[in-house]
């Protein structure tokens, strides 16, 4: 197997524990994030990085209330890599930091200009698929993600699998330092997410990043759909839920409500912009929070249409690769490279592109941009270590499967 392209890290034991291990194995990469935010939100806003890490306490109750193990765990990994705990709360809460920071800013000025790039920050802007069944060519089901967010962080990219008995193992693609994403865990549950911007008000919600863990740490699927439909969250935020059963929903969350998108014939595709409905609050208003979106879901869509004709596991992953390499409307796109006119702190394209076979258990990941970058095979499959069965609550069975 080729060596990965990006760290790729395993971490066990108590929440602190798992933090601290978790902050000396990414030292390096957290210490590059914390560069790159206090460069990037101290240039946006004008605060100082003291202010801006002080300021993301008010996040802190509604963390240790919704999900006091992650609060935990975020203090192992300000421990382990000698980074102070509020700097890495900052990394758990940058996106709802900057949806602040612009109602903020909005509510001071009389207009804004539709054309400012940090109208985009708190979103990051992504590409998510699912296709099962006859959508996959073998009836597998698959899903994944092009991750597109600020070219800079690039470098601070990093695949953790968490062991947690006796919650599910964990296989997680994030930002140095932040302790939830995207990925997959051992009860067979996936989830991708995309920003969708708009404005709900400053009422303190709980964070994204703590929001997808708890989604991932969950062992049944109607816990973790649960989660996002119950949890009131600071910003709004897509989320494509996924199980090795076939089932996929896709749940368009605001801090208001919730709307939801079944398959069509095995097949959901979404972006950043509202698909199933806009939310009445932004009725009349609405604009997308980055104006591309509207390019990438029907040629994604058309795209992934092809995977159906694979007759194998690897022509299908291949099949995607190809959708999510779709350049039109470059730099911009599916597939985003970073424009060389943008101010380098606030250049985006794609981190990595994933596809994970939830029936196989095989996470592959593209680090970079799927057009030059072939998906390779985690070293780990999504069932090693405890696996949870369909059979009820609480019914986990150790399973051994090959790399």
């Amino acid at each position: 197997m080729s060596a990965m392209p990006i760290r790729t890290i395993e971490i066990s034991g108590t929440p602190r524990e798992r933090g601290r291990q978790y902050g000396e194995a990414a030292a390096d990469l957290i210490e590059g994030a914390i560069g790159y935010y206090e460069a990037a939100l101290t240039q946006q806003t004008g605060m100082s990085w003291a202010a801006i890490t002080d300021s993301v306490k008010r996040w802190l109750p509604v963390c240790e209330q919704h999900a006091p193990h992650l609060v935990e765990e975020m203090q192992g990994i300000a421990d382990g890599s000698g980074r102070s705990f509020e700097e890495i709360l900052t990394l758990n809460v940058r996106g709802e930091f900057v949806y602040n920071h612009q109602a903020d800013r909005a509510a001071q000025v009389t207009t804004a200009d539709p054309t400012d790039d940090d109208e985009r920050d708190p979103a990051d802007g992504c590409t998510s698929f699912f296709l099962t069944g006859a959508a996959s060519g073998t009836g597998h089901t698959l899903v994944g993600q092009n991750w597109d967010w600020r070219t800079l962080t690039a470098d601070t990219t990093l695949i953790v699998r968490i062991v947690q008995d006796p919650l599910p193992t964990v296989i997680m693609q994030v930002e140095a330092g932040q302790v939830g994403r995207h990925g997959a865990n051992s009860a067979g549950i996936a989830l991708n997410a995309n920003g969708l911007g708009g404005s709900f008000g400053n009422d303190i919600g709980l964070p994204q990043t703590l929001i997808r863990r708890l989604v991932l740490d969950s062992s049944e699927l109607a816990a973790a759909l649960k989660i996002l439909v119950k949890v009131r969250p600071h910003i709004a935020s897509n989320a494509l839920l996924a199980h090795r059963s076939g089932y996929g929903i896709d749940l368009e969350t605001t801090p208001e409500g919730v709307d939801w998108i079944f398959p069509e014939d095995g097949r959901i595709a979404h972006t950043n912009h509202f698909q199933a409905s806009v939310p009445p609050q932004l009725a009349g208003k609405y604009r997308p929070v980055s104006a591309d979106s509207l390019l990438r879901l029907p040629r994604v869509t058309a795209g992934l249409a092809a995977v159906a004709a694979a007759t194998t596991p690897a022509e299908s992953a291949e099949l995607v690769r190809a959708a999510m390499s779709d350049h039109l409307g470059f730099p911009e796109g599916v597939c985003t490279h970073p424009n060389p006119e943008a101010p380098p702190l606030k250049q985006w394209s794609t981190l990595l592109s994933s596809c994970v076979n939830l029936t196989t258990g095989e996470y592959l990941i593209a680090a970079g941009f799927p057009c030059e970058t072939p998906y390779v095979a985690l070293p780990w499959n999504l069932y090693d270590g405890p696996r949870f069965d369909d059979a009820g609550p609480g019914t986990a069975r150790p399973t051994t499967r090959s790399h």
